[in-house]
């Protein structure tokens, strides 16, 4: 009887083991490791919000940190995040040339890396890369400057002034080749000058997309060559950006009735811009559903997790120096006076409050 007794019970407990395995497995989903690079985008909280609801949805557990803009703390961030056991690292890099020693001891150790909206450079251990089309970005800020200006129409000659991102962002030069595909045949023919002549991202970027920066430097462009002059566009590839520009053009009279504002166009439809845009400021920017970003990160780590392949629909784009990383794209949206209902509050993305 003992025996008997014995066995039943072995068999008891050995049927609850393998009824609890399935509960154990899924209470070991994670950690997943998102690295930010900043709170001081409304953007980038966002981001990081929207990554760890939709990871807990799918019974993940991660570890969000922000490195306040400032490299070595992002690089010590990481190294931690692996030394911790991270299974996978989501990095939105400050500077996408600063990883490779950190993303080699993360292989080694078998850990998946997945650059979030800005490509890791010089390193073969980024597996894919989530973002929005960012050439696009660009053709839609200069396409709005050529619809307002009515540069299809023959219109001009304009005078414009254009402002990159920062350098050691490779969005950044997405943005600036896709604005200028558009813009530079009417700078080429005299339909748009600019009068400083600085073109390039060697001479227009702005490190760290700092708005005093962008401020400053339009001070100085203002002071030099517009004192008889009217500016009639700015591109800006960024709302943080365009709300020092607009506060640079505001302190010499523009805004007025007089003198009112140049077409100023932005990126990320962050509140301060849309408000911005409702006082006829700011005329543009281009929205990018960060919820449908993270919601693309987080299918993609569940997939390679799983065994399966993530998703993509990008496989020559995006070469960081050292491979072609297979990529997601999402379309960007323009959005101005006439649509910043129907794209950001409709949508869900803002309440309604949040803007007026």
């Amino acid at each position: 009887m003992k025996r008997i007794f014995l066995k039943t019970l072995l068999a008891g407990a050995a049927m609850s083991l393998i009824g609890l395995a399935p509960l154990a497995q899924a209470q070991d989903k994670g950690p997943i490791a998102i690295s930010m690079p900043t709170k001081s985008s409304a953007r980038w909280i966002a981001d990081g919000n929207n990554m760890v609801k939709y990871f807990k949805e799918k019974g993940y557990k991660t570890d969000l940190q922000y490195a306040d803009d400032d490299i070595p703390n992002q690089l010590a961030q990481i190294e931690n995040m692996v030394t911790k056991g991270s299974k996978v690292l989501v990095i939105a890099a400050i500077d996408g040339t600063t990883l490779s020693d950190v993303l080699q001891k993360a292989a080694d150790k078998g850990v998946k890396v997945i650059a979030y909206d800005r490509l890791i450079k010089g390193s073969k251990n980024v597996d894919y890369y989530a973002t929005f089309d960012n050439f696009q970005v660009g053709v839609l800020q200069a396409g709005y400057i050529e619809q307002a200006l009515k540069l299809k129409e023959g219109k001009g000659p304009y005078n414009i002034e254009l402002f990159g991102g920062s350098p050691d962002d490779n969005n950044a030069f997405f943005f600036y080749n896709g604005a200028m595909s558009v813009l530079k045949p009417y700078i080429d023919s005299g339909k748009l000058v600019v009068r400083s002549k600085q073109l390039g991202m060697d001479k227009v970027s702005t490190l760290r997309w700092d708005g005093a920066v962008a401020q400053a430097r339009m001070d100085n462009l203002l002071s030099a060559y517009y004192t008889k002059d009217r500016v009639d566009a700015v591109l800006s590839p960024y709302d943080g950006l365009s709300i020092g520009i607009i506060s640079s053009l505001k302190g010499v009279g523009y805004g007025s009735a007089q003198q009112p504002m140049p077409v100023v166009t932005g990126q990320d439809a962050e509140v301060p811009s849309v408000k911005s845009i409702l006082r006829k400021e700011q005329t543009a920017t281009v929205f990018k559903d960060t919820r449908e970003l993270a919601k693309v990160t987080v299918n993609m780590v569940d997939a390679m997790l799983v065994g399966k392949t993530p998703e993509v629909n990008d496989t020559k784009t995006y070469n960081n120096g050292v491979k072609v990383v297979p990529s997601y794209l999402l379309k960007p949206v323009s959005v101005d006076a006439s649509n910043w209902k129907q794209a950001l509050v409709d949508s869900g993305y803002y309440k309604e409050s949040q803007i007026k």
